[in-house]
């Protein structure tokens, strides 16, 4: 696998999944305690839908956590030197790679939980860099938006495993715990408080109104949920200025809803939102009208 090194020496591994005459190129960040293969599946769905996707293991995870940690599967999640703002930097880090590899093809910033907290910082920062922003399990990063206690209390009488909240489909779970590159350990404990803190902010103000921005969330997501993405949707488009922004909660699902019993439609939509605002690779050349 590729691999490039961040600013405190770390090699971070991530993976590329390219098509021919790609519309555009969707670089996703996964959540805390998971890795880069968890969406090896979505990665092929956008893939027949035209779009190059990339993504790295983060600061800690996957392959590049195993690699930091000498093979320690028990330090899977923890982020080391530099802690958040290292990974943070590292996701951005790759956004660069990319431009480097897609020459004029746009570039989708998609997160999931951890990662769509840290997109959100990003977007914060670097919005230039992006042509489009999509954000799944997310939440407002602000207390009493976003839940860091026990996200599993409110579902922890439907199985055994310890993360049923993730999905309504048993066999997510089961996958979780029987992945030795993945963890249950909560985040606070994984990356300390101080660094843990780190994760709350708001909306930047100012950012590019045409910025488009996709908001796609589980009705029964322990996370955040409705009121938490209303919360969000509410700050980006009257403190940040954004004017596409698109909310889809989905009734019933929880928190991974790239693995949820809909995911067929939770894909279908994320793919119909980017194909309203790339044209085909016959025109590419940044979003559509």
């Amino acid at each position: 696998m590729p691999t490039f090194t961040d600013d405190y020496g770390v090699e971070i591994t991530y993976y590329a999944w390219p098509v021919p005459n790609a519309r555009a190129v969707v670089q996703l960040a996964h959540g805390v305690g998971e890795h880069a293969g968890r969406y090896a599946e979505l990665a092929r769905a956008l893939n027949a839908a035209g779009y190059t996707v990339y993504a790295d293991d983060h600061r800690g995870h996957g392959q590049t956590g195993l690699d930091q940690h000498g093979g320690d599967l028990s330090k899977i999640g923890r982020l080391g030197p530099g802690g958040m703002r290292a990974a943070v930097a590292g996701v951005h880090q790759l956004s660069g790679i990319i431009r480097s590899q897609q020459p004029g093809l746009p570039l989708v910033l998609l997160g999931h939980s951890w990662g769509s907290f840290m997109v959100q910082m990003i977007m914060n920062q670097y919005p230039a860099d992006y042509d489009a922003i999509v954000l799944s399990g997310t939440a407002y990063r602000w207390p009493g938006y976003l839940d860091s206690g026990d996200l599993n209390r409110k579902h922890k009488h439907l199985g055994t495993t310890g993360v049923e909240w993730l999905s309504r489909d048993p066999a997510v779970a089961d996958a979780f715990i029987a992945d030795p590159l993945t963890t249950t350990t909560p985040l606070a404990r994984l990356f300390g408080l101080r660094e843990a803190a780190r994760i709350f902010g708001r909306p930047a103000q100012g950012l590019p109104p045409a910025l488009p921005l996709l908001i796609q969330v589980g009705g029964d997501d322990t996370v955040g949920g409705e009121r938490s993405a209303r919360m969000l949707v509410k700050a980006y488009t009257r403190r940040s200025g954004l004017r596409d922004v698109r909310l889809v909660v989905y009734p019933g699902a929880r928190h991974e809803v790239f693995n949820e019993t809909n995911r067929a439609d939770v894909v279908a939509d994320l793919v119909a939102w980017l194909d309203e605002r790339f044209r085909a690779h016959t025109d590419v050349g940044g979003p559509g009208d």
